[in-house]
């Protein structure tokens, strides 16, 4: 029996996730990796955070999205897993914004983090 949780999100772009985990000072190693669960159970996960207790978490895609795959039973982030994937999907739309700006000659003008947790950002573009 797995003890293997997935929980879907809605990242799709594993560039902008691995920038957004490095943002948060969270270690990944990208690649054909394997997460490792109780009982030496191992999932397939395309990004892998490993945790100092031995067991993982990691990033697997599903064809539409990448999921969040643990074994929640040894969970050794800093944060709760819902806490966890706030700070990780608000980092990656930030991440995600910035790339998709780049490739069409935007420029970050001003980042701000206000009051409430979010990212003001004023872009600015030059016309030729």
């Amino acid at each position: 029996m797995s003890h293997f949780s997935q929980i879907r999100t809605q990242i799709r772009d594993l560039d902008a996730l691995e920038r957004a985990l490095s943002d948060l000072g969270i270690d990944a190693v990208r690649g054909q990796e394997q997460a490792r669960g109780y009982l030496q159970q191992v999932q397939p996960v395309a990004l892998k955070i490993s945790q100092s207790n031995g067991y993982d978490v990691g990033f697997q895609w599903n064809g539409s999205a990448y999921t969040l795959v643990a074994d929640m039973q040894y969970w050794q982030q800093p944060w709760s897993v819902e806490t966890f994937l706030n700070k990780v999907t608000q980092r990656y739309a930030f991440q995600a914004i910035v790339n998709r700006s780049a490739e069409q000659g935007f420029q970050i003008v001003e980042q701000k983090q206000t009051n409430d947790g979010s990212v003001r950002l004023v872009l600015q573009r030059w016309g030729a």
